[in-house]
């Protein structure tokens, strides 16, 4: 496994197969993230082990060779995540990549109505993925219906919540740590959360801090890991 404790020695072989931790920036797809690892390494088989959006940043796994075939495995682990929903407005694509559409009044909003409401999401949930996603209808990703503004119905999924810790709250902003299966949108939760609390919420921040065991502590940026195949090319 390429990480941050990776040697630059000529051990990797990104042609046989190689799963690389990579630390997501803000803006950037999992597909860039992809195209780069393909670009560096020379190797046309890479796959990501599950999606991150462009507004989020944090851990990717990126698989190359015949590493790909472990991606099912990847996929299946939990995740967790850390992040901030915003109360009192709300948006298409319940985050920051669309304009606000509502603005709520949250004065009634305290500390004990919140860790209140988050009681409610853990343990077994149905939850309908958003618009603005990439799952596909007739071939073509939600998102580009979504910024016509078509709306399409969504199959309701089983999803599990481990665990959902408030951390800190400075409102409008509610600090959280969220543990959950597979298939999870947190934008869903931030705004099913202002729902339920009667004011509207948006998702303002995410980061993905683990996948199964492994840390984003641990990841390369997609710059060091560059660097890293420059190294190992001079070698």
């Amino acid at each position: 496994m390429v990480t941050k404790k990776t040697k630059s020695d000529c051990s990797l072989n990104f042609e046989n197969g190689e799963v690389i931790l990579i630390d997501k920036q803000f803006r950037k797809t999992s597909f860039d993230i992809v195209h780069k690892v393909r670009k560096y390494t020379g190797v046309k088989k890479v796959g990501h082990a599950g999606t991150l959006d462009p507004m989020a940043t944090g851990l990717v796994i990126v698989c190359t060779g015949k590493k790909t075939k472990e991606i099912n495995e990847y996929q299946n682990f939990d995740k967790t995540y850390e992040g901030t929903i915003t109360i009192g407005k709300t948006t298409p694509s319940y985050d920051l990549e669309t304009e606000y559409d509502a603005i709520y009044d949250y004065e009634f909003v305290n500390d004990e109505l919140i860790y209140k409401v988050s009681e409610k999401f853990k343990g077994l949930q149905k939850q309908t993925p958003p618009m603005y996603s990439a799952i596909k209808k007739n071939g073509k990703p939600l998102y580009e219906l979504a910024r016509k503004g078509v709306e399409v119905e969504r199959k309701e999924r089983e999803i599990f919540i481990n665990s959902f810790q408030i951390k800190k709250i400075e409102l409008p902003d509610i600090f959280f740590e969220i543990n959950c299966s597979k298939g999870t949108y947190i934008r869903v939760i931030a705004n099913e959360f202002g729902k339920i609390l009667g004011c509207g919420a948006h998702l303002t921040s995410l980061r993905r801090t683990k996948i199964g065991n492994y840390s984003v502590d641990d990841a390369l940026t997609i710059y060091e890991f560059i660097e890293l195949t420059k190294k190992i090319a001079i070698n």
